[in-house]
Formats: C-alpha cells, structure tokens, sequence
C-alpha cells in the first residue's frame, strides 16, 4: 500500500489509548484505568477477529488459496489486523466497553 499515509492529526487520534472523559469523571487510579482499557480493547480484537475469520473464511482466491495451511495463515493473519484495528481506535466497542468498565467500578466504589 504504497502511497497512502495519514495527516500527523489522524496519527495522533489513533495513538490516544483513553477517552478524553474517562480520567476526569472517575476515582480510578491510571494504573486501573490503563488495564480497563486494555481489557476493553482486547475484547473489540475478539470480536474483530470474529468478523474478520468470516469474511476471509469464504475467500478461496489468492496466492494462499488452499489446503491446511493457509487456514493456519488466515487466521494468524485475521488476527493480528484484529489486534491492530483494536488498538488503532477499531469500531467503537472498546470505548463503550471501557465505559461500562469504568461505570461499573464507579458503583462498586459507592457500596
């Protein structure tokens, strides 16, 4: 994919790892917060890779168009662009998980 690149802006709002809210509405140490967000992302990669296994899973076409080990190779490669679209920002999930997350503690906290 030669040619393509991001503007420095684009970069750095895929690089940001928690929501500008989360650390101001929440008691939570950064070191919590940091984890939540980790868990957070680790289940959108789950669920990208999902989605990624069934859309590549029909494909038969390609230089890795057959037999045992290129399901072995598509599914290493499904997912590591999981891992990676997670980790770029994904689709939205990890931060609506991460809210839950930090709701979650914020009502365990209040006990």
């Amino acid at each position: 994919m030669a040619g393509l690149s991001m503007s420095p802006a684009a970069t750095a709002a895929l690089k940001t790892s928690l929501p500008a809210t989360a650390l101001k509405t929440t008691s939570m140490t950064p070191a919590a917060a940091a984890k939540a967000r980790a868990t957070a992302q680790d289940f959108e990669a789950v669920f990208l890779n999902s989605m990624f296994n069934q859309m590549f899973g029909a494909s038969t076409e390609g230089p890795f168009s057959g037999g045992h080990a290129a399901s072995t190779w598509r599914s290493m490669l499904t997912d590591e662009y999981a891992k990676t679209f997670a980790k770029n920002g994904g689709i939205g999930i990890a931060d609506k998980v991460y809210g839950e997350l930090i709701a979650l503690q914020e009502a365990r906290g209040k006990r």
